[in-house]
């Protein structure tokens, strides 16, 4: 069996997302966005698919590296295909980054578990069959019934957990928002929230990424007093010293990275600092299902939980396959929108929850989306 095409359909569908000019989602009126699906077929007839922003795989990425390294290969050398981009990314001028390389190994992923007709989670280990979902929101906004107060945030919390949710993780404002970041209308949306769903909801904070060490310090101070379980990204996280300094000084939970580069390695290189006391990676922008694996094992081995970022397909398979992860991030939630219904280019979610909070996994072969073929071809716009 040999790889014989790499292809790109981008195509259309309506969407009532819309992204400010910092680049977060809110709720806004109805708009067609562009998607684009990665399809690698095989000579015998198999095909994996995975699906991207078209400039997450613009035409440069897919000419001058998947095909380059794609075309002609048996897809079940999925190891050393993923290590020959690797060795292309040094070289492409940041070109071929890590959400472009996600992407084409999910792809390899997808079409092995079509051909084999087994999930994705099975093949890389099948730990478990459900998993509890925390439900992540939006970020804040200043839409009046949406989350534009702290009391909107409470409000919205009782909300999912009356949906089945156990865990609550809260993205606060953050600019374009007049008023953000600030620190204190952080702590006041997460005290809301605690008021609002009691003691025994597990919750959660990813916090603005520009905080410095002070205004970080003294939110976290604040989530111990309201018995959070963890604190997200208050820094930027290429400086992992401020993090080593900031997990010594709190007895939350630091977790991360979340955004930063270096796949696995810059993650071994947190745990020996210090850095955080949860590791963090998702199949999407660390580089793939493989390198996502590959953090979950390292943390593994130094008794760390390793809680994978984003929702998702492939974000999904990992967290069936591990032990050492407690929750799926479900989201981006928000009260004007309806997270269960899906996508046009997609005949069921991927992520179903019961009204217990959990997620089954699906038993489809691949990644197990079910893809709107149809709707696909008929709202193509281009192919490559």
């Amino acid at each position: 069996m040999k790889i014989s095409s790499v292809e790109v359909s981008v195509f259309t569908y309506p969407t009532r997302r819309v992204s400010d000019s910092a680049g977060h989602s809110h709720p806004g009126e109805e708009s067609q966005a562009k998607m684009a699906m990665l399809t690698l077929t095989t000579d015998e007839g198999d095909c994996g698919y995975s699906f991207a922003p078209p400039e997450v795989v613009r035409p440069h990425v897919v000419n001058a590296f998947f095909r380059k390294v794609l075309i002609g290969q048996n897809p079940f050398d999925r190891e050393r295909l993923w290590q020959d981009l690797v060795h292309w990314q040094r070289g492409s001028a940041h070109q071929l980054t890590e959400r472009a390389l996600s992407f084409v190994e999910q792809a390899l992923w997808d079409l092995i578990g079509r051909k084999l007709n087994m999930p994705v989670h099975k093949l890389l280990g099948g730990f478990r069959e459900k998993v509890p979902a925390y439900g992540s929101t939006m970020c804040g906004d200043e839409l009046k019934g949406g989350l534009s107060t702290p009391d909107e945030f409470g409000q919205f919390a009782e909300k999912l957990v009356a949906r089945g949710y156990q865990a609550i993780k809260l993205h606060t404002w953050m600019p374009p928002v007049a008023f953000a970041p600030d620190p204190k209308m952080d702590i006041k949306a997460c005290a809301a929230v605690r008021e609002a769903v009691g003691p025994d909801i597990e919750l959660m904070l990813d916090g603005y990424h520009w905080y410095s060490r002070s205004q970080a310090l003294t939110i976290g101070k604040a989530l111990e007093k309201l018995n959070f379980a963890w604190f997200e990204e208050p820094m930027e996280e290429e400086s992992m010293a401020s993090y080593a300094w900031l997990a010594e000084n709190l007895s939350i939970d630091v977790i991360g990275p979340e955004s930063l580069g270096g796949k696995h390695h810059s993650r071994a290189d947190w745990v020996k600092a210090g850095a955080c006391d949860i590791l963090r990676a998702g199949a999407n922008g660390v580089g793939g299902i493989s390198p996502c694996m590959k953090v979950a094992s390292l943390a593994e081995a130094f008794g760390m939980d390793c809680e994978v970022h984003g929702n998702g397909a492939a974000s999904l398979a990992v967290v069936g396959a591990i032990r050492n992860c407690r929750w799926y991030e479900r989201g981006l939630l928000h009260p004007f929108l309806e997270y269960d219904e899906p996508a046009a280019y997609l005949n069921s979610i991927v992520d179903p929850m019961d009204e217990q909070g959990f997620v089954h996994l699906s038993d489809r072969p691949g990644l197990g989306e079910d893809i709107n073929f149809d709707y696909i071809e008929t709202h193509t716009v281009s192919r490559d």
